[in-house]
């Protein structure tokens, strides 16, 4: 009688062990503290409206906070793939941060979905890059909707203010590229921390150059006092905006000093102003919903990033698990090989195309070009 419990209690650890091994494991490392905080707490937020569910498994989203910190981004990574084992990597929010846990990644083979701006975690593609998939815009396709709008409106002479992190980096570098084709001059280029606390001796600089417009390249509450600091300080062009600005934060903080802005960002923040027929509405507003109604507040379109990439996993999922089980290297492997097939998804940001050179997958249904008009976000018509 006992050898039969005893068989019995280990038939059943076996089957519950089968189990945990069939659920996938996916972990979100989000800045939901510290300087990008508005950024990083819309992701965390978004994590319970994820897909619970793919291909018959169980998705477990394991959530950690980086507290802004490059460092510590690391060793969330590091915790995720080695404790928790986990298939897929969600974050984190900041591109230093994501910069610095690239490598970590490829090692381990673990896919990473990165929900932040700078193009530099995909481009140029490379064995540890191959890794990684990017769920917002590529700093080219939002770049040219605003020099699209320059041209059209007859600015010839740029001044250039970003972050120094590869946000602002990569930004200059394409905006520059883009602009000289274009023939539009930045005639000045200034950076700044996330942190600073003044602008002024750089504001000063871009003032001294008189450009006829200005852009800002800066992602969350960073790209709020550029603008507010050159605005006080008498400043009468043009202020673009990349799509780090997109956050309902951004009109908040900047008040009427950001009125008239332009930037170039997803329909996120314009949904009920573009049309039904837009691939990406449903998904959208179905996520904005959920999303409002879990928070009592509507999610800023970094938010929307993470939710991407649970569609995206979500639609991978069941393709790999037919050449390996989750927790296995077979099955992450495939479930890299999968992303990167992924072809036609409209998610809440655009309509996903991935290849092999391409990890980010958008292309002009992934952009807006709005307007802050009487202290909305309004779309340019």
């Amino acid at each position: 009688m006992f050898v039969q419990r005893l068989v019995g209690s280990l038939l059943v650890g076996s089957l519950c062990l089968s189990c945990a091994h069939a659920q996938v494991k996916v972990g979100v490392v989000s800045s939901s503290t510290g300087p990008i905080a508005l950024v990083g707490i819309p992701q965390k937020n978004t994590v319970p409206l994820m897909p619970a569910k793919a291909g018959g498994q169980t998705i477990q989203y394991i959530s950690l906070d980086d507290g802004s910190d490059p460092t510590a981004a690391v060793s969330a990574f590091k915790k995720l793939i080695s404790e928790e084992k986990v298939d897929a990597i969600i974050g984190p929010s900041g591109s230093p941060n994501a910069m610095g846990v690239i490598q970590f990644a490829a090692e381990a083979g673990v896919p990473m979905l990165a929900p932040v701006g700078t193009a530099a975690v995909v481009l140029p593609m490379n064995e540890q890059k191959k890794w990684v998939f990017k769920t917002t815009q590529n700093d080219d396709l939002i770049a040219s909707a605003l020099i699209e709008h320059m041209v059209k409106t007859g600015i010839k002479t740029v001044g250039f203010i970003g972050t120094a992190d590869p946000y602002g980096d990569n930004w200059h570098k394409v905006f520059s590229e883009l602009a000289a084709k274009k023939n539009i001059k930045v005639v000045a280029a200034e950076r700044f921390q996330r942190q600073d606390t003044s602008l002024t001796a750089q504001s000063l600089k871009i003032l001294a150059a008189r450009p006829d417009a200005v852009l800002i390249a800066a992602p969350g509450s960073s790209s709020v006092m550029p603008q507010t600091t050159l605005f006080d300080q008498g400043y009468k062009g043009k202020f673009y905006q990349t799509h780090g600005a997109a956050l309902p934060d951004f009109l908040k903080l900047g008040g009427k000093k950001v009125e008239g802005t332009i930037l170039a960002a997803s329909l996120m923040l314009v949904l009920d102003q573009v049309p039904d027929s837009n691939a990406s509405k449903k998904v959208a507003s179905e996520y904005a919903k959920a999303y409002e109604k879990a928070n009592g507040s509507k999610p800023a379109t970094f938010g929307a990033n993470v939710y991407d990439a649970g569609l995206l996993l979500e639609k991978a999922i069941p393709v790999a698990l037919k050449k390996g089980k989750p927790g296995t290297p077979a099955f992450r492997s495939a479930l890299r090989d999968a992303l990167e097939q992924i072809h036609e998804l409209p998610a809440t940001q655009g309509v996903y195309t991935m290849s092999p050179s391409d990890h980010s997958g958008f292309d002009e249904r992934g952009r807006e070009l709005i307007t802050v008009a009487n202290g909305q976000w309004t779309l340019v018509k």
